[in-house]
């Protein structure tokens, strides 16, 4: 059952055309990729979904209609965006951090612990450093913060747009290993992510967007092993 539905969703900035027309499905339990060269349109469309950008075409989550919502209406009803570039706060401390994402169940406190206990299970780092300021961070940790603190807004849907950039190979594969994790756990993911190996290891479908166009879809595998995305975004 499609928990996301996109169709024909097109996004203009003055002249340019940033997507053009594409529709892409994200499945329950389900981890979808969208790769693609940069300017392809993918950071683009999780913005749209997430009504950070306005769009033409139909949205639809858990079968509602997303067009006419708000950013912060569209996280309640279960839609977590992860950005690009982390969006923690740094002025405040990790717990500072975490504590801001239960703003929708602050009287949930039994769950709200529960959550930070999971979080901190993921990522014990977060829990050594949870009094420091996250400007202190390393990058890595800052993109721990973030994934942490979606987690604690108990999101059915993660946007991930581009968790690797800027990472060391060793934290890469660490913050892939815990996407998995996540995925596991039940929360259906889209992600965009420069490092297609990484993505297309991880993900259950993938879809490749060139110039704000859809030019390829299907399994994860069988678009890895496409002679084109291999030369393209493999190294191939």
């Amino acid at each position: 059952m499609a928990l996301l539905e996109v169709e024909d969703l097109t996004v203009i900035y003055g002249a340019i055309r940033a997507v053009n027309g594409i529709s892409l499905t994200v499945g329950e339990g389900e981890v979808v990729a969208l790769i693609g060269a940069n300017g392809a349109g993918k950071t683009t469309t999780l913005r749209a979904i997430s009504r950070l950008v306005p769009s033409q075409g139909a949205i639809r989550f858990a079968g509602r209609d997303l067009t006419r919502l708000r950013p912060h209406e569209v996280t309640a009803l279960g839609v977590v965006h992860v950005p690009e570039g982390r969006g923690i706060f740094p002025r405040l401390t990790v717990m500072e951090n975490l504590e801001l994402a239960t703003w929708t169940r602050r009287r949930d406190r039994e769950g709200i612990r529960r959550d930070l206990r999971m979080v901190f299970d993921l990522f014990p780092r977060l829990e050594e450093r949870r009094h420091q300021l996250a400007s202190t961070l390393s990058g890595g940790e800052q993109q721990m913060l973030a994934l942490g603190r979606a987690l604690m807004l108990r999101g059915r849907l993660m946007l991930l747009d581009e968790p690797s950039m800027g990472l060391a190979p060793i934290l890469v594969k660490e913050i892939f290993s815990v996407i998995k994790e996540i995925s596991a756990a039940g929360t259906t993911i889209l992600l965009v992510e420069q490092n297609a190996h990484a993505a297309l290891k991880i993900a259950h479908r993938s879809y490749v967007l060139e110039t704000g166009s859809v030019v390829l879809s299907g399994p994860a595998q069988a678009v890895a092993a496409n002679p084109r995305v291999k030369a393209a975004y493999l190294g191939a």
